[in-house]
């Protein structure tokens, strides 16, 4: 559907669901609703951005298909949020990765393992054992690493950032106050919106379940930890000269692995619920294949990542550590241009939504 025709379709149902307001408790993108009387397009593109996709609202609706009305607010949210991936995506070139997200993906992971591959087999064989402090190095140099991956982590922030200004802009460009973005933050870090209102999302099909919820904590606080992991060996290697790998015991390997437990766990749990979601609300398209890149690429991280700290003192290592290095570039390299982007957008929109929350009772 064209980007006029779309918006014209949310606007449309947007009066309707204004009208009806039965499903308020859902979620924040209803009581964000009854805020307006219309929807241009900035509005409906902070609304599609407040939406979780959790379907609730579309298996209680009375108006949806096959109700002539044909109100279907995940589906339409959805594909405005696709449009807007690609508007706010920088640089501009780089925006049709959306449109071929999984094959975008798929290609950008065979390059970066032949790079990763290409650059261990130059520095080391790949099937010679190293242990003790700095094995690593051998098989890829530190000093590789460190440019490599920090050139592309200041990639990754700088289109993070300029589509998060790029959409605030849009969508407000209002000062947001401190207490607007630590309520934000409190409501993403608990997924409070994907709860269906109590009892759970009606996904993957119309029966309350919190299951997405779960595994939504583990695979973002599982993230979380293998970030920390990450930071904590950065100052391990560049404040105290220690060298990786490092004791089991130790707080890169704690937090290493228990990140990467729940990056196996949450994944692998929201593959499963998005094979058997409920197609109505949730269209096999271009943004279901996405997101299904996305969780495999996730996925396929964690695996190696705890295969590497298991057999990191047999011969197999270098090439679980070529491996694991080039699913973290792939992961890194299409972050940007996929369903990660989600959550930088969906985070200003609850920063919004708590600004105009904190207007209307004052």
């Amino acid at each position: 559907m064209p980007l006029a025709d779309l918006l014209k379709e949310g606007e449309r149902i947007m009066i309707i669901c204004n009208a009806c307001r039965y499903c308020e408790g859902h979620c924040a993108v209803f009581p964000a609703m009854e805020m307006r009387t219309a929807f241009p397009e900035p509005d409906l593109t902070y609304l599609a951005n407040l939406c979780h996709g959790c379907g609730s609202c579309f298996h209680h609706c009375q108006y949806a298909p096959p109700h002539e009305f044909a109100v279907n607010v995940p589906k339409t949210f959805a594909a405005i949020r696709a449009e807007n991936y690609k508007e706010f995506a920088w640089p501009r070139f780089l925006s049709r990765m959306f449109e071929r997200n999984a094959i975008a993906t798929a290609l950008v992971a065979a390059g970066s393992l032949a790079l990763s591959f290409l650059v261990a087999t130059r520095a080391s064989g790949l099937t010679a054992r190293h242990v003790g402090s700095g094995a690593f190095y051998a098989v890829v140099s530190h000093d590789l690493m460190v440019a490599l991956f920090g050139a592309v982590a200041l990639f990754v922030l700088a289109v993070l950032g300029v589509g998060f200004l790029r959409f605030w802009k849009h969508t407000s460009g209002g000062a947001a106050r401190p207490a607007d973005v630590v309520r934000a933050l409190g409501d993403a870090l608990r997924l409070r919106y994907l709860d269906g209102g109590g009892d759970g999302c009606t996904y993957p099909q119309e029966a309350p379940s919190q299951a997405r919820r779960w595994f939504h904590h583990l695979t973002f606080y599982g993230f979380l930890l293998c970030f920390a992991s990450t930071t904590v060996a950065a100052v391990y290697d560049n404040v105290f000269g220690w060298l990786a790998p490092y004791a089991l015991s130790s707080l890169p390997v704690v937090f290493g692995t228990a990140g990467g437990i729940g990056l196996l766990a949450g994944p692998a749990g929201l593959f499963w619920l998005k094979l058997r979601s409920d197609p109505a609300p949730n269209p096999r398209g271009s943004a279901f294949a996405m997101d299904l890149a996305f969780i495999a690429l996730l996925f396929a991280t964690s695996l190696t990542g705890l295969a590497l700290l298991v057999l990191r003192a047999t011969p197999a290592m270098g090439i679980l550590l070529a491996l694991h290095l080039g699913f973290v570039l792939a992961l890194f390299l299409t972050m940007p241009y996929g369903k990660f982007v989600h959550a930088v957008y969906r985070y200003g929109a609850l920063v919004r939504y708590s600004m105009e929350s904190r207007c209307r009772k004052s």
